[in-house]
C-alpha cells in the first residue's frame, strides 16, 4: 500500500497558473456536507461580483485586509455604514492568510455549547499569573471578544469551531484551560468567492500538498497512516480526487482551511454586506482637517476621504528596517509575517500625532524560523507545531548540546534561544532527527513522505550525514559532543523520558506530540540513519509594540488623548498581552475584539460636525 500511496502523492505538480473560475455555490463534491449546506444556504447570491467603483467618501476607510481590517469593515458595514477597504498588496489577507487562522477568545460562546465553560475571571487569573498587565484595554478585549464571535457567527458566512484539544500554552497556571478558548474557522470553498478567489493570498507552499491542496488539521493523521491503514488511504484518496477536480478550474485547491479560510469567510461577508475592497493601493499620509482625521492620500496621488473614521490595520512592523532596534539583535530581519507588513500603519499614525507603545515583556511574538534557500534571501519558514514537539527530534546549539525543551510553544522556545545566545554565542541552533522522523513528520519545509530531498540538500537547507559524526561535520559542531548528546537523549528516550528538560511534561506539549507514540508522545530515540538537520534562527510571527489605543480602539496622541477619526486594530495597535503569548491565536483574537470595539464606537459617535 505504501508504494501506491507514493504514486498517489506524485499525481500533481505545482500550480498551473490558470485563472480562477467564477463558480458561486459550493460544489456538491466539497467534503463536509454540513459546511457545504451552511455556505450554500447563507451565500444567497450566485457569486461575489467584482466591484471596481470606488466611492470618493465612504463613512469608514480601512487600511489593510487581514483579519483586523476585514472584521472592522464587516462590523461597520453591518452597522449601516458605507465601507472601503484598501490593501497595498495585489492579494488580500496579509499575514492572516498565511497563518494558522486560530483565534484566542476566552469565554467564547462556542465553549459552553461543547461542554467547556469558561469565565472572564478565570481568563484574567491566567493572564495575571503570566504577567500580562491588567489594563482597561485588556478588560475591554476580554469583554468584547465573545460579543465579536457571536456577531460574526450571526451573519452566517463567518463560522468557527472550538479546538477542544488545544490547551493554553501554560496549561499548569491557575485559570488555564485544556481547550476551547482557541477557535478555528470552518473550512470554506474558495470557489464561492467567484473572481475574488484569484485575489486571495495563497497559503505558504510548505503548508500545502499536491500543487496547492490545503489539508485540515483533522486530516493530517490520515496522511501519516495512509501507507499502513486502508481507511486512512481511502480518505486520502478521496481528498486527492476532490483536489484533482478543483484543479481543473482553479490554479490551486479551493477547499480552504486555517487562515486562508478565515480571510475568505471575512472577505465574502464584507462583500455580501456591501463593502468595497481595492487592492494594489498604498497609503502615503492621513488627511487631517479641523482637528480630525478625514481620509488618506494615496501613493498614486488620489485622496480618499472618509466621513467618519479611518481604521489602521496594516499588520504591524515585522518588516520595517527602521524599527528593528525594538527587537534583540539576534532576532532582527527574520520574520515569517507577510512581507507587506512594513510598519505603514505606525508611520501614518505617528505623522498624525500618535505614539508607539512598547510592551513590558517584549515587542514581538516569537517563532523559530529556518531559511529555505540556505542563505537567508527567501521567506523564513516558521517552525510552529509541525516538527519540534514530535518524538524523535532534538535541538542542539553550535556546541552540539541541547539547551531547551523543544516541545514548548514557539514563543517560549525562541525565548530560550535568545537566553542561550545572551549567555554566549550559540546560534544558529539545529533541529536534528533521523530518517524515520523525516519520513513520518517532515522537517521544516520538507513535508512528510517526501520522495526526494535533493533540492533542499543542494541549497544547503537540509544537511545529511550517514552517521552522527558526519552530520556534525556538515553542520559545524563537534562530532563527539553531538554523539554524546544524542546518546544521552536516547538512553532515556527509549522509555519515553527526558530528564534533562522534561519534554512532554504538560498538556500543551503532549497535545503537540504524536498520540500514537507511547508512553510519551513527545519523546522517541534518534536511531535510524541517515541523520538530518535544519538550522534554526530566532524570528517573528508579528510585532507586539504598536500604536497606543484606548479601550474603544481609538488611537491616542502623545498626551494620551484620542485622535478624532482614527482607530487601529490588529498588530497596528499595541498588544494587550504586553509581549506575553498565552495561547494560540492571541494576535487574531484581540484583532477581532478591537475591530468590534472600533466599529461600535464609530457607529455610536455619529457623523462628525
Amino acid at each position: 500500500m505504501s508504494a501506491g500511496f507514493g504514486r498517489l502523492m506524485r499525481l500533481f505538480g505545482p500550480s498551473s497558473g490558470r485563472n480562477s473560475g467564477t463558480k458561486g455555490a459550493v460544489p456538491a463534491g466539497f467534503a463536509g456536507g454540513a459546511v457545504r449546506d451552511i455556505v450554500n444556504r447563507c451565500f444567497t447570491i450566485p457569486k461575489i461580483a467584482m466591484r471596481t467603483d470606488t466611492p470618493t467618501e465612504p463613512d469608514v476607510l480601512v487600511i489593510g485586509s487581514g483579519a483586523g481590517g476585514l472584521a472592522a469593515a464587516l462590523f461597520c458595514a453591518r452597522s449601516g455604514l458605507s465601507v472601503q477597504v484598501i490593501e497595498k498588496d495585489r492579494a488580500i489577507g496579509g499575514t492572516t492568510a498565511i497563518s494558522g487562522g486560530m483565534v484566542w477568545i476566552p469565554d467564547n460562546p462556542l465553549m459552553a455549547r461543547h461542554g467547556r465553560p469558561d469565565t472572564p475571571a478565570a481568563a484574567a487569573r491566567y493572564l495575571a499569573h503570566l504577567g500580562v498587565p491588567d489594563t482597561p484595554q485588556l478588560q475591554a478585549v476580554l469583554a468584547a471578544g465573545p460579543e465579536a464571535i457571536a456577531a460574526l457567527e450571526a451573519g452566517g458566512l463567518v463560522r468557527f469551531r472550538p479546538v477542544l484539544t488545544y490547551p493554553d500554552y501554560y496549561p499548569d497556571l491557575p485559570g488555564a484551560t485544556l481547550g476551547g478558548r482557541v477557535l478555528e474557522p470552518l473550512p470554506f470553498d474558495g470557489a464561492a468567492l467567484g473572481p475574488w478567489f484569484a485575489r486571495l493570498k495563497p497559503p505558504l507552499p510548505a503548508f500545502t500538498l499536491l500543487g496547492g491542496m490545503m489539508v485540515d488539521r483533522a486530516d493530517i493523521p490520515h496522511f501519516r497512516r495512509a501507507g499502513r491503514s486502508l481507511p486512512a488511504f481511502l480518505r486520502v484518496a478521496r481528498l486527492t480526487l476532490r483536489h484533482a477536480r478543483q484543479r481543473l478550474a482553479h490554479p490551486r485547491g479551493t477547499s480552504l482551511v486555517l487562515g486562508n479560510a478565515l480571510v475568505a469567510r471575512l472577505l465574502a461577508a464584507v462583500l455580501a454586506a456591501g463593502g468595497r475592497v481595492e487592492t494594489g493601493v498604498s497609503a502615503r499620509a492621513l488627511v487631517q482637517a479641523d482637528g480630525r482625521v478625514r481620509g488618506v492620500v494615496l501613493e498614486d496621488g488620489r485622496t480618499l476621504r472618509a466621513r467618519r473614521a479611518v481604521v489602521l490595520a496594516t499588520g504591524g512592523f515585522p518588516h520595517d528596517p527602521a524599527r528593528m532596534d525594538l527587537l534583540p539583535p539576534a532576532a532582527r530581519g527574520r520574520s515569517a509575517a507577510d512581507p507587506g507588513a512594513g510598519g505603514d500603519g505606525l508611520r501614518l499614525g505617528e505623522a498624525a500625532g500618535a505614539r508607539v507603545r512598547a510592551g513590558p515583556h517584549g515587542n514581538a511574538f516569537w517563532v523559530p524560523v529556518s531559511l529555505p534557500d540556505g542563505a537567508g534571501a527567501g521567506r523564513p519558514h516558521p517552525h510552529t507545531v509541525t516538527d519540534r514537539g514530535k518524538p524523535g527530534v532534538i535541538a542542539v546549539d553550535r556546541h552540539g548540546r541541547r539547551f531547551a525543551n523543544e516541545a514548548r510553544s514557539y514563543h517560549q522556545f525562541v525565548e530560550d534561544m535568545l537566553a542561550a545566545e545572551a549567555a554566549g554565542p550559540t546560534l544558529p541552533c539545529h533541529l536534528v532527527c533521523d530518517a524515520h522522523f523525516l519520513w513520518t513528520y517532515g522537517l521544516g519545509t520538507i513535508k512528510p513522505f517526501a520522495l526526494s530531498t535533493r533540492a533542499e540538500r543542494r541549497t544547503g537547507y537540509l544537511k545529511r550525514g550517514a552517521t552522527l559524526a558526519a552530520l556534525a561535520a556538515a553542520i559545524g559542531v563537534d562530532p563527539a559532543a553531538l554523539q554524546r548528546t544524542v546518546a544521552d537523549f536516547n538512553a532515556a528516550a527509549a522509555s519515553g523520558a527526558d530528564p534533562a528538560f522534561g519534554r512532554g511534561g504538560d498538556a500543551y506539549q503532549r497535545a503537540m506530540g504524536d498520540a500514537a507514540v507511547t508512553p510519551n508522545p513527545c519523546v522517541a530515540p534518534i536511531l535510524r540513519p541517515p541523520f538530518y538537520a535544519v538550522a534554526l534562527h530566532p524570528g517573528t510571527l508579528g510585532t507586539a509594540a504598536g500604536l497606543a489605543v484606548d479601550p474603544a480602539a481609538r488611537v491616542l496622541d502623545a498626551a494620551g488623548r484620542p485622535i478624532p477619526g482614527l482607530y487601529a486594530a490588529g498588530n497596528d495597535a499595541a498588544s494587550v498581552m504586553g509581549g506575553r503569548y498565552p495561547g494560540p491565536g492571541i494576535t487574531l483574537g484581540p484583532a477581532l475584539a478591537f475591530a468590534f470595539l472600533a466599529a461600535r464606537a464609530i457607529a455610536a459617535e455619529g457623523p462628525p460636525g
